[in-house]
Parts: C-alpha cells; structure tokens; sequence
C-alpha cells in the first residue's frame, strides 16, 4: 500500500503546506511545470519523486525529467505527461500511447484546472491535481493525495491552499 502525494503547475513557487500535506505520503509526484530545480529539490529530498518536464520547464528540468513517465505503483500501470488532456479530449501527443495501451492511471498538469474523471472505455482514471503555484488563471490551488492498495484506488482527497494573494 502506498499514498501519493500529487501536485503540478508549481511555476517555481514554494510553499511550506506541500510538506505539510504531503508528511503522510510515501512518494511525491509532478506532473509538470515545475519551474525550477530548486523546487525539485526540496520535494525529491522530502520523499521519493517522480516527475515530468511541462512546457515552461528550462534545460535543467528538461535534463532531469522526461516528457512522459511510466512505471508500476503497487500494481497500478501509472503514466505521467504534462500535457495530456483528460477523457473525451486527450492531447494527441499522448493519444497513441492511451489508446494502444491504456494504464490504469493517467496524470496530467498543464490545464491548471482539477480535474478528476474515469474513462470507462479504456478502465483508466484520470487525475489532474490542479496548479500548485501561483502563475496562472487557476482560482484555487490544488494537491492531491490519494492511496494505491494493490490495483485499487482509494482515500482520495483533494487539497486547496490558500492563495497568499488574497489574504
């Protein structure tokens, strides 16, 4: 059994509450924007992390982090890719992959939108755990946290941070 802590669109901006929230999780996942290695850093040194390199990520992230990650979590097929689309409107950078061979979960970033749906015709749930960071148009910044036990899904919760803006 694993939790997850999953977060995208940081944009470089750090906040002490992706921590906080993400104490009780075992792996930390980007799905992209991440904005600066510093930001990497300090994630990957708090627990194991994967992530992908979004659009606006520079030659450094782009060094350390690929356009699209997939691997196994528990017994979950996980494929990460910043820009994706989500079910009915995936982005055709990733449409192949999806439809010759779907995983079981598809995380997406870019859209800065949360967004969580399941695809019945390809048995696959998508998650687009919002922006975390505070470029954008986005309203809320977002986190999610959810457990994979097995090949199953459950505890999922999402997260709104208060946006330091608007104080």
């Amino acid at each position: 059994m694993k939790r997850i802590g999953i977060i995208s669109d940081t944009h470089s901006y750090w906040d002490d509450k992706y921590l906080y929230y993400f104490e009780p999780c075992d792996e930390i996942w980007h799905a992209g924007d991440i904005g600066s290695v510093e930001v990497a850093d300090r994630l990957a040194e708090f627990r194991p992390f994967r992530a992908v390199c979004g659009n606006c990520d520079g030659g450094d992230l782009r060094l350390m982090y690929r356009e699209m990650n997939r691997f196994k979590c528990e017994d979950v097929d996980v494929l990460i890719k910043h820009i994706g689309g989500y079910p009915g409107n995936y982005d055709h950078s990733v449409m192949r992959t999806i439809y010759t061979n779907p995983p079981q979960l598809f995380i997406a970033g870019h859209s800065h939108i949360l967004k969580v749906k399941y695809d019945p015709t390809l048995k696959m749930l998508h998650i687009n755990p919002g922006a975390a960071g505070l470029q954008g148009w986005h309203k809320e910044r977002t986190l999610v946290r959810l457990t994979i036990d097995g090949s199953t899904f459950k505890d999922m919760e999402v997260i709104t941070l208060e946006d330091p803006r608007r104080r």
